[in-house]
């Protein structure tokens, strides 16, 4: 009964002009912090108690408006059908593949197939046998497979797996042969890192609390050792600060064991956050039982190494941005590093170097010019680099799957070319068809797809990248409904992809815009920093400078311009509509980080703080403050449509974060336009379900077309 009440409040409410919504009552409860002298009021704190009955019914609440407004709504199960129709032309999904003691191990995901299962060949050319199906483990629930880890001698696979997008792995070891699990059984882990060189053991991250609310759940992790065959709850603590004080670890970091197969006498062990500068220790193998390592240094975030090194001939290879914005490649020597005095392998040029990735004599080097990427070849052995020439250009990602070979998966794709995946011989440089990923097959509207790559300019005078993607024809007479989405965080450039869910309605005939702004990384090192804490705005001042060119150069006017900011992406988006409501008719705020004061205060936020700040340093609480979007919601302004959306077992952004914003929007804007909150129960941050993914979106998509005024997406009544 209660649905069809708010199923009517929706339609008699929202039918006619929409300047009315009876959105569930949220009240507000005045709490004050006062960091260095400056008092910061929220009126929306008690939203963060998440055990409290009537957060949860707040929470009920909403999720039911939501859904029936979005009931009222065509187009949105139109959507759907359409992603389903392109995912049944697909072949086969390959994934997580590697090569153990010439077993080969993988995930598939049959087009129609809910989530992707764990395989293994006994060589390339056997038949395939199914290990792992997370669709049928436990009766009446969906599981997603984390991990799949083969053990060395391809005879045991540990296999980690959650539950509706909770991030959060059970793990339990296989016998290979025989298709069945042993007894050993871990629950609530950080995932699986590693198998011991004997095969006798795994490492994995043990975590406090397996709940996403709870702010201590992430403090202190451990890499524990479990031995084959005992009980989890005798598990020895490898590495972490309680076991090594020495190392001044700190709390919201994750303490993680690396063995790498190119180099068998080390374990090397690092301290993890999401700072991209790598902080390592490593010690003689022959410590690895002792219960007391001698841990050496092998590098700090001082010398601005980033990326996976690897080892090869003794010498241990990374990419560090010392002295370089464009970084380069150095080495050093691996029994006594010094990076201060490395060897340049590689210089600096004027492409972004993203990736060194060893295969057996080779180390494959990605390269982007911004927009495309471009491969190089580097022989340690003369000491030279070489373009390899790719069969198609775009987005490359690369990877190795058996370092006793030197052939390499190439995948390549772009924002108009679907994803098609080579087999790379470095020796030979030659490229050949993929036996794992076929290329996708997409109906011919697809192929109609033009894509321009812009410059504009900022707030500041700095050009920004700009990727514009529209249907061949498309006129620029200001009429066209508008998507522009991006990101700006931790470095991750928006590189080009085929996106098959938002590529559905380029084909309906709208303009889609990529942002390439500061934060990422498409120009390098400075171009991540000058969108990092106190640089953060230029993130979305460089968006709204880009909506302003959209608008300017005919291609969409603000009454059909929308935008979307996922997780970090949150900051974005809620301050792009907050510092500019007028300029966007609906906006989507996706898992996003939009309470950027309280962000550290959640499950996740320790780990993150090298990112944005913390409140208790006195720069940095101005510049949390100014990256907050409920901080700067006004009333009385005039705000566009806002749909938030909060997963509800989400382990990396807290489901009160977008909650936040969205009560606080609903309460003070005066346009009239809908705010939704809408909550997935049956979700995290993400998920690989395609039901679950498909049905998220198509309510997000669905909603910012309504609101900008695609014809396709209108009222049902």
């Amino acid at each position: 009964m209660k649905n069809i009440i708010v199923f009517l409040m929706v339609v008699l409410f929202g039918s006619s002009v929409f300047a009315q919504w009876d959105y569930p009552t949220t009240k507000k409860v005045e709490v004050s912090d006062t960091y260095h002298g400056i008092t910061y009021k929220d009126n929306y704190r008690w939203l963060e108690d998440m055990k409290n009955p009537e957060v949860e019914s707040w929470f009920k609440q909403q999720a039911d408006f939501s859904n029936a407004t979005m009931n009222t709504i065509n187009g949105r199960d139109e959507l759907i059908a359409e992603w389903r129709k392109l995912n049944n032309l697909q072949p086969a999904s390959y994934s997580n593949q590697t090569i153990k003691n010439v077993r080969i191990f993988y995930q598939k995901q049959m087009p129609s197939e809910k989530v992707s299962k764990v395989y293994f060949k006994e060589s390339l050319n056997s038949p395939e046998v199914l290990l792992f199906d997370p669709l049928t483990f436990i009766g009446g629930k969906t599981l997603i497979v984390e991990s799949a880890m083969p053990s060395h001698d391809g005879k045991k696979i540990v296999i980690g797996y959650s539950e509706q997008g909770a991030e959060v792995s059970t793990l339990q070891i296989m016998d290979v042969d025989s298709k069945t699990f042993m007894k050993d059984k871990i629950p609530a882990t950080a995932g699986a890192m590693a198998w011991s060189f004997d095969d006798s053991a795994i490492l994995y991250m043990w975590i406090k609390s397996a709940d996403n609310n709870d702010p201590e759940g992430r403090l202190n992790p451990k890499t524990k050792l479990h031995k084959i065959g005992t009980d989890y709850k005798t598990d020895a603590d490898f590495f972490s600060n309680e076991t090594y004080p020495n190392l001044n670890i700190e709390a919201k970091s994750y303490p993680y064991i690396v063995l790498m197969d190119e180099t068998k006498d080390y374990v090397f062990a690092g301290e993890g956050t999401v700072q991209n500068e790598l902080k390592m220790w490593y010690a003689p193998i022959s410590e690895f039982n002792s219960g007391n390592i001698n841990w050496k240094k092998l590098m700090d975030t001082s010398d601005k190494l980033i990326g996976q090194p690897s080892v090869l001939d003794g010498k241990m290879y990374a990419i560090t941005h010392k002295d370089a914005e464009n970084y380069k490649l150095v080495s050093t020597d691996l029994k006594n590093p010094d990076w201060d005095n490395a060897t340049v392998v590689v210089p600096e040029n004027t492409m972004v170097l993203k990736s060194a990735i060893r295969s057996k004599d080779y180390l494959l080097l990605s390269y982007s010019d911004g927009i495309n990427m471009h491969l190089f070849k580097f022989n340690p052995k003369s000491n030279k680099t070489s373009k390899v020439e790719m069969p198609l250009s775009g987005t490359v990602s690369s990877k190795s799957i058996d370092i006793k070979t030197n052939e390499f998966i190439v995948g390549i794709t772009s924002w108009n070319k679907p994803y098609t995946e080579f087999l790379f011989n470095a020796e030979t440089e030659k490229f050949t068809a993929s036996q794992y990923n076929k290329p996708s097959v997409y109906p011919y509207e697809y192929d109609d797809l033009v894509v321009e790559e812009v410059e504009v300019k900022g707030h500041d005078g700095v050009m920004i990248p700009l990727s514009i993607i529209y249907r061949k024809g498309t006129k620029k007479d200001g009429s066209n409904v508008c998507f522009m989405r991006s990101y700006g965080a931790y470095g991750y450039s928006m590189t080009p992809s085929f996106n098959s869910i938002i590529n559905a309605l380029v084909v309906k005939g709208v303009v889609y815009a990529v942002p390439h702004v500061r934060g990422g990384s498409e120009k390098g090192e400075a171009w991540y920093k000058a969108g990092y804490k106190t640089t953060k705005p230029n993130t979305w001042k460089d968006f709204i400078s880009c909506a302003e060119y959209m608008i300017d150069k005919g291609y969409t006017k603000s009454s059909k311009l929308s935008g979307m900011g996922t997780s970090a992406g949150g900051i974005l988006i809620s301050r792009a509509i907050t510092e500019r409501p007028d300029l966007f008719a609906a906006a989507i705020n996706n898992v996003g980080c939009s309470n950027a004061m309280r962000g550290e205060f959640s499950s996740n936020g320790p780990v993150n703080i090298p990112e944005f700040g913390t409140v208790t340093d006195p720069i940095e609480a101005k510049a949390l403050y100014e990256m907050d979007g409920m901080q700067h919601v006004k009333d009385g302004v005039n705000y566009p449509a806002v749909i938030c959306i909060g997963g509800w077992n989400d382990s990396r952004v807290a489901v009160w974060e977008p909650a936040k914003f969205a009560a606080a929007v609903q309460n003070s804007s005066a346009s009239g336009k809908p705010v939704l909150m809408k909550v997935n129960y049956d979700n995290g941050h993400f998920t690989e379900d395609n039901e679950v993914t498909w049905a998220n979106f198509a309510d997000q998509l669905a909603f910012v077309m309504w609101q900008s005024g695609h014809p396709d997406f209108q009222l049902k009544y």
